[in-house]
């Protein structure tokens, strides 16, 4: 994964909400400071994401996306 965002932080997603048109996606460092991100309920579908799984809050301004590898 190359990104052009410098803050790419990796961690264990923790908890998922799913909404009715967003999810919240919670991420947890390794130092367990916590992220928290809102992300579309495609994006969640399209990355598959599960609790459990590593994955990474990418901040980019004021803006947090989630990314995995492939």
């Amino acid at each position: 994964m190359k990104l052009s965002a410098r803050n790419t932080l990796k961690g264990e997603v923790i908890s998922i909400q799913p909404g009715a048109v967003n999810a919240i996606v919670i991420i947890e460092l390794p130092d367990g400071q916590l992220v928290t991100s809102s992300i579309s309920i495609q994006a969640l579908k399209d990355l598959d994401l599960r609790v459990g799984q590593q994955a990474y809050a990418v901040v980019k301004a004021s803006d947090v996306m989630i990314g995995i590898d492939d």
